[in-house]
């Protein structure tokens, strides 16, 4: 009962100073303080990526899919990751089990896609798990898009000025244990 009231006075005191000042690094330690006192956890930093823009006014960068590095081009318009098949098989999916039965508009036209599941999909330090993706049969695209299948999963994502920002949620950590170590 005294750690809730105790629990129920920080979460005061924070507001407090939310209103009050406005000061984001006094808010951050009563936050931390806060987490601390249930259960021992912290937040680490919220993973970031910054992507330029492109001569062409595209956002293009290297993702790994399964653990081999592909380009793609952030798509905000698209409203799934898009593979082409080229790509598809580079990183070893199961081409010869999809169906294609997704209808789909492209920059090229109408064309049908098949639905498949993207184990692990990393951009620098932005790691998801089960990321749904269609791929496009031969030769239709030549650019793979990174949509909102993957871009929905983020904690925020926008452009300022030439420079795309993409944050992810931050990992909460228990201050018992150390911490993980990422391996690609």
């Amino acid at each position: 009962m005294i750690r809730f009231l105790l629990v129920l006075v920080m979460l005061a005191a924070t507001a407090g100073a939310v209103v009050a000042y406005g000061d984001p690094d006094q808010i951050a330690r009563a936050s931390h303080k806060v987490s601390h006192m249930f259960g021992g956890q912290t937040a680490a930093p919220a993973p970031a990526v910054q992507i330029q823009r492109g001569q062409g006014g595209e956002f293009a960068l290297r993702a790994k899919i399964n653990g081999v590095a592909t380009p793609m081009v952030i798509d905000t318009g698209a409203t799934s990751v898009v593979l082409t098949w080229e790509t598809a098989k580079a990183i070893g999916l199961p081409l010869e089990m999809l169906e294609y039965d997704v209808d789909l508009e492209t920059a090229g036209g109408h064309t049908k896609a098949a639905r498949l599941t993207i184990d692990r999909l990393a951009v620098g330090h932005l790691v998801e798990k089960s990321v749904p993706a269609l791929v496009v049969p031969r030769g239709l695209m030549k650019t793979n898009l990174l949509g909102m299948s993957f871009l929905d999963r983020l904690e925020s994502w926008g452009v300022r000025s030439d420079t795309l920002m993409l944050t992810g949620y931050p990992e909460l950590q228990s201050s018992h244990r150390r911490p993980r170590m990422a391996v690609d």
